[in-house]
C-alpha cells in the first residue's frame, strides 16, 4: 500500500513540470534522463501512479524487470481501475512465471473490462497451470456465454478434461460440432486425433472413414488416416493413404518434403528407400511445374543407386529453375559416372554461366577434359578451381591431386610432385593422391622411402584394394625388398585375379627371388590376359628381367 502526502500548490506545479518533461526525455529515446526526472517526480508525490508507470515502462526496456514490478506493483494499489497498469504487470510476471499473481491480475483485469475475450482465455490458462480445473472450466464457459464456442475453448477445455481423464467430455464438444455442421472437415480430423492419440484407433478410424465419405479429395483425411494406420502397425495400409495424399494437388510441396524427410533417418534401409522414392515420384507427377519436386525426386533415385535415371529428372527441375547450383553440380557428377563426358563439360559451362566462382565446377569440368585426353584443357580448369579455393580442404585436395595426375601426363614431374605435396597438404590422408604419387616416385626411381610411407598410409586408409597393394608392392620392388614385394603382390592378385599389369609384376618379383621357372609362368599369364608391356615379350624370350 503506497501512502500519499499532502500536496503543496508549488509541489503540484513542480511534479507536472517534471512529470512532462519526462515525457519529452523519453520521446527523444533518452531513457536515462526520463528515469531521473521520473524518480524526481515520485519523490516529491511518492503516490503519482502515472509516474510509477512510466518509470516502470523503462525499466523493463533497460531489463531491471525486478525494479519494474515494485513500481507496477505500487501502482495498481494507488489506481486498481487502470488497466493498463494491470497489463503491464502481467507481462512482468509472465516472464518470471509466477502462475499465482497472474491469475490474480487476469481476474482484476476481467473486472475492469469484462467484455474482453483475451483476459478469460488468458485466466483459463492461468488456472489450468495451477492445475485448479474446475476453475480453469468456468473462465472457459464464461469465454463462450459471450463470444459463443470456438476452436480455442474448445481445444482448452480438451485439455483440461484430458488432465482429469475425462475422455467422454473432450470428445462431446468435437462431436457436437460434427453434428452442427457436418459438412466441416475439421472437427473430424480434431476428433480422431484425440482418439487415436488416447490409444482408441478404432474410433479414429471410424470418424476419419465418415470425414472420408464427406470430401474424398482432403489429404489432410488422408495424412490422418496414415497416422492411424501407422499406429495400428498396418503399415500397407499407411503407405497407401500416404499415397492417395501425395497424389492430391492441393497439399503443397512444401508440406509433402517432410514427410519424405521422417524416411531419411531409416535409410540405408532398402524398404524406406523404396517407400521415399515412391512418394517423390508421386510428388513429381502431381506438381509438373515445380523444381523442388523434381530435384526431391531425383535425390531419391541417387539414394536408390538409380543414377542413370536420376539424370533426365535432375535437367528437368533446372529447366523448371536454374538458379540451384547443387542440382547442377549433382548433375554432373552424375554424367561423370555415366562417362557422359562431353555433356558434363556442356552443362558445366552452363553451370559456370550462372555461378562463375564455383570452385567444384571447374573441377569436375576438367575431370571431364582429363578423361577425354584433353590434359591442356583439363589443366586448364584445375587452375581456375585451385586459384578460386575452398573452404572444404576434401574438394581442394582433390582438385591438386587431378593437377598432379594431369601434370604426369605432360611428364612434367616437378609440377606434379608440387601439385601432388599440395593435395597432401589440404587432406594428408587422400588415399587416391598417396597411392598415385608413390606410384609415381616408384617409376622414376625416386624418393623410395617417401613412395614407400606414402603407399603403406594409403593401404591403411583403403585395405583390400587390389591397385594400392600393387603400388606398395612396386615400390617395395625399387627398394629391392623382394620378399615384402612378393607378400603384398600376391595380396593384389587374391584381390583381382585377371590384371594382366600385377601378373607381370609378380614375374618381375619372382625372377629376383630366383624363380625364374614361375617368372616366366607369371610373364606369360600377363600376356594372356592382354598386356600390352612392350618389355613383355623380350621377358618371357629371354627368361630375364628387362628394364
Amino acid at each position: 500500500m503506497v501512502v500519499g502526502k499532502p500536496l503543496t500548490r508549488s509541489d503540484s506545479v513542480m511534479v507536472t513540470q517534471l512529470f512532462y518533461q519526462a515525457l519529452r526525455e523519453k520521446t527523444m529515446e533518452n531513457a536515462p534522463a526520463a528515469a531521473t526526472l521520473f524518480s524526481q517526480v515520485l519523490e516529491i508525490d511518492p503516490a503519482n501512479d502515472a509516474g510509477m508507470y512510466e518509470l516502470a515502462r523503462i525499466r523493463t526496456n533497460q531489463n531491471k524487470d525486478s525494479d519494474a514490478r515494485t513500481l507496477l506493483e505500487k501502482a495498481v494499489t494507488v489506481n486498481p481501475d487502470n488497466e493498463w497498469y494491470w497489463l503491464a504487470l502481467a507481462g512482468n510476471y509472465e516472464k518470471i512465471n509466477d502462475i499465482t499473481k497472474l491469475e490474480n491480475v487476469f481476474k482484476e483485469l476481467i473486472r475492469i473490462n469484462p467484455e474482453k475475450p483475451d483476459y478469460y482465455t488468458d485466466q483459463a490458462r492461468a488456472l489450468t497451470l495451477e492445475k485448479k480445473y474446475d476453475e480453469a472450466l468456468a473462465s472457459y464457459d464464461q469465454l463462450e456465454s459471450l463470444v459463443g464456442k470456438s476452436a480455442e475453448t474448445i481445444a482448452g477445455k480438451q485439455k483440461i478434461y484430458l488432465k482429469q481423464g475425462k475422455l467422454d467430455l473432450a470428445t462431446k464438444d468435437m462431436e457436437q460440432m460434427i453434428r452442427e455442421n457436418p459438412q466441416d472437415i475439421r472437427p473430424y480430423l480434431q476428433l480422431s486425433e484425440l482418439y487415436n492419440s488416447n490409444n482408441q484407433n478404432d474410433k479414429a478410424l471410424k470418424v476419419l472413414e465418415t470425414a472420408g465419405k464427406v470430401n474424398s479429395d482432403d489429404p489432410l483425411v488422408h495424412l490422418a488416416l496414415a497416422d492411424v494406420y501407422r499406429d495400428k502397425k498396418d503399415y500397407a495400409a499407411c503407405f497407401n493413404q500416404l499415397k492417395i495424399a501425395f497424389a492430391i494437388p492441393s497439399l503443397k510441396v512444401e508440406e509433402k518434403l517432410p514427410i519424405i524427410a521422417g524416411y531419411f533417418p531409416k535409410f540405408p534401409d532398402p524398404e524406406a528407400k523404396s517407400s521415399a522414392l515412391e512418394l517423390s515420384r508421386i510428388v513429381s507427377v502431381t506438381h509438373p511445374d515445380d523444381a523442388r519436386a523434381f530435384t526431391l525426386y531425383g535425390d531419391m533415385l541417387v539414394q536408390n543407386a538409380s543414377y542413370q535415371q536420376a539424370i533426365p529428372v535432375y535437367r528437368k527441375s533446372l529447366a523448371l529453375n536454374d538458379q540451384i547450383y547443387a542440382v547442377w553440380e549433382q548433375l554432373m557428377r552424375l554424367e561423370l559416372g555415366e562417362n557422359q563426358f562431353d555433356q558434363v563439360i556442356k552443362d558445366g559451362e552452363e553451370a559456370l554461366s550462372l555461378f562463375p566462382n564455383q570452385a567444384a565446377a571447374n573441377y569436375l569440368i576438367g575431370v571431364a577434359y582429363a578423361q577425354k585426353s584433353k590434359v591442356k584443357e583439363a589443366l586448364s580448369y584445375f587452375k581456375n578451381a585451385a586459384a578460386l579455393g575452398s573452404a572444404n580442404k576434401d574438394l581442394s585436395s582433390q582438385i591438386y591431386a587431378a593437377m598432379g595426375d594431369s601434370y604426369h601426363q605432360t611428364n612434367n614431374d616437378a609440377q606434379s610432385d608440387a601439385a601432388y605435396d599440395q593435395s597432401l597438404n589440404n587432406n594428408p590422408d587422400n588415399a587416391y593422391t598417396l597411392n598415385n604419387y608413390a606410384y609415381y616416385l616408384s617409376l622414376r626411381g625416386e624418393k623410395l622411402d617417401k613412395a614407400a610411407q606414402m603407399s603403406r598410409r594409403s593401404n591403411e586408409l583403403q585395405p583390400d584394394n587390389a591397385s594400392f597393394e600393387d603400388t606398395f608392392s612396386w615400390v617395395l620392388f625399387k627398394q629391392k625388398k623382394y620378399m615384402e614385394a612378393k607378400s603384398w603382390m600376391e595380396k593384389a592378385i587374391r584381390q583381382n585375379k585377371n590384371s594382366a599389369g600385377q601378373a607381370e609384376h609378380y614375374g618381375d618379383i619372382l625372377y629376383f627371388l630366383s624363380d625364374t621357372e614361375n617368372a616366366v609362368k607369371y610373364w606369360k599369364t600377363a600376356k594372356q590376359l592382354g598386356s600390352k608391356s612392350v618389355l613383355l615379350e623380350q621377358k618371357i624370350n629371354e627368361k630375364k628381367y628387362v628394364e
